[in-house]
């Protein structure tokens, strides 16, 4: 197998779509944007803005 077949048949492995797999990441991203909801509530709410 030469260098480029590798390389490709390594990234089509990677290259998969269908969803979320990745609980935690998801997870992850779900509550960094409640945070962020979160505090711009505060911000204004305390006319900090």
């Amino acid at each position: 197998m030469s260098a480029t077949a590798a390389t490709f048949t390594a990234a089509r492995r990677r290259a998969r779509t269908g969803g979320p797999d990745d609980g935690p990441k998801l997870l992850e991203h779900v509550l960094g944007w409640t945070l962020v909801v979160v505090v711009a509530m505060l911000v204004t709410q305390l006319h900090l803005l």
